[in-house]
């Protein structure tokens, strides 16, 4: 099997995982509901509602 024949730096190794961030989710979704921003292609967390239609019944407080 081959093995490196030198170490690997810190500096190699980081630029090797300078991409390896995870990036903010994108809230450019506004529920028509409601009116609160989320993620698209997901129930809304505050009234439940998906695509018009209630998928989750959040409790009133």
């Amino acid at each position: 099997m081959p093995v490196p024949k030198k170490k690997t730096s810190k500096a190699r190794r980081d630029k090797r995982r300078s991409h390896h961030a995870l990036s903010t989710p994108n809230h450019a979704y506004t529920c028509p509901q409601c009116g609160e921003q989320g993620e698209l292609h997901r129930v809304c967390g505050s009234c439940g509602f998906y695509r018009g239609k209630e998928v989750v019944s959040i409790p009133v407080e």
